[in-house]
């Protein structure tokens, strides 16, 4: 059992990376001249001037949506793993991890929605940009976390508590 509860803490610390680096680091889509842009800043390299050119990024509802979802799956994900440790020290034999189960549900459901949104709407997001580019890194790794904290969830939910 031991091993057990070791591999689903290690999952959900994974999880947590995950989706700390992609809401957070800076390579949502990469412009063709090797810069990327994320969620919360606009920084373009002036090459003249050797500088970075940065401004807040567009006031685009679904890019604002998107900063949402990924905020409440890093909360829902903390919350869940919170849950999870008290859980763990407090319930009684026999028991299920049902709340933590559900809040991880909820994370796979928020990284899911978010990213989806920004795959639909990227043009709309981007439209101060040059045409052309690629999705970056972290909007990979957001969908990488997604069935990873899908699976996270159920595994939760089909757990027990035993001795």
């Amino acid at each position: 059992m031991s091993f057990l509860l070791l591999v689903v803490s290690a999952l959900h610390i994974l999880i947590l990376i995950l989706l700390f680096v992609a809401t957070l680091d800076k390579s949502w889509w990469t412009l063709p001249g090797k810069e990327s842009l994320n969620l919360w800043s606009d920084c373009t390299w002036i090459s003249h001037n050797d500088t970075w050119l940065c401004r807040d990024v567009s006031e685009n509802a679904w890019l604002k949506a998107v900063q949402a979802l990924m905020v409440l799956s890093l909360i829902l994900c903390c919350l869940s793993f919170i849950l999870f440790m008290f859980q763990l020290y407090t319930m009684r034999r026999g028991g299920l991890f049902y709340a933590t189960g559900f809040c991880q549900l909820c994370t796979s459901l928020a990284v899911f929605t978010g990213a989806l949104i920004y795959a639909i709407h990227v043009n709309e997001i981007l439209s101060k940009h040059p045409p052309g580019g690629s999705f970056g890194y972290c909007f990979a790794l957001a969908w990488v976390a997604f069935p990873l904290a899908l699976a996270s969830g159920i595994i939760y939910i089909h757990l027990r508590k035993r001795e």
